[in-house]
Parts: C-alpha cells; structure tokens; sequence
C-alpha cells in the first residue's frame, strides 16, 4: 500500500521536472538585425542608366535594404545597407561587376575599385 503514493510521488516529480525542463528549452531563437552601410566605387559607368541599372541589380540581394546611387563619373559612388548575417561584401561587390551593361547586355563592363 505504502508502494501506491511513493510511486505516485516519484511519477509526478519526474513529470513536472520534465515539464519545466521542455519550457526552458522551446523558448525561439531570436538573431539581432544587424546592418551595415558600405560605400562601393565603381569604375565604367558610362551614364545615368548604368547607375540605375546597377542600383536595381544589388536591391535584388536578399539582406540588402538599400542602394543609392551617387553622381556619375570616373569613379561612381554607391551607398549601400546590408545584413550581413545574409548576404557579404564580396556578394555584393559580384552583383555589381555582373551587371550587364547599356550598350551590349553581354558586356560587363563595370569594376569595382578598392
């Protein structure tokens, strides 16, 4: 008779200490967001479509949030904010030279300085 309660207490210790234990342990896994903000210069640019087309070409990028395309020139500038927990500077430096260009869609004729 003594066996009934003493195993009922057992039992119920082993439930309850599981219980708790599977709580602590399903609570979800949360990563921070985290960006970064670059700066990317980049030598062929031939007009403002260029500019356009490139911007356009990087937004693409999952883990990009932003590309803002500076003056053209020599060198064009390009700001660009990304989590790099998704995507990395090298791709997104390959998004750029990658960009077919204006005049001939087979032409990649953009290079990424620095």
């Amino acid at each position: 008779m003594k066996f009934i309660p003493s195993l009922l207490l057992v039992v119920m210790t082993m439930a309850f200490s599981g219980f708790s234990a599977t709580a602590q342990n399903t609570s979800p896994t949360v990563l921070a967001d985290k960006t970064e903000t670059i700066t990317v210069k980049v030598k062929g640019v031939g007009c403002a479509n260029d500019l356009k087309d490139i911007a356009a070409n990087v937004k693409k990028l999952d883990g990009v949030s932003s590309c803002e395309e500076g003056k053209m020139g020599p060198t064009s500038t390009f700001i660009i904010t990304f989590n790099p927990a998704v995507v990395t500077e090298k791709e997104i430096r390959a998004a750029i030279e990658d960009t077919p260009g204006c005049e001939n869609p087979n032409d990649r004729p953009y290079k990424v300085k620095g």
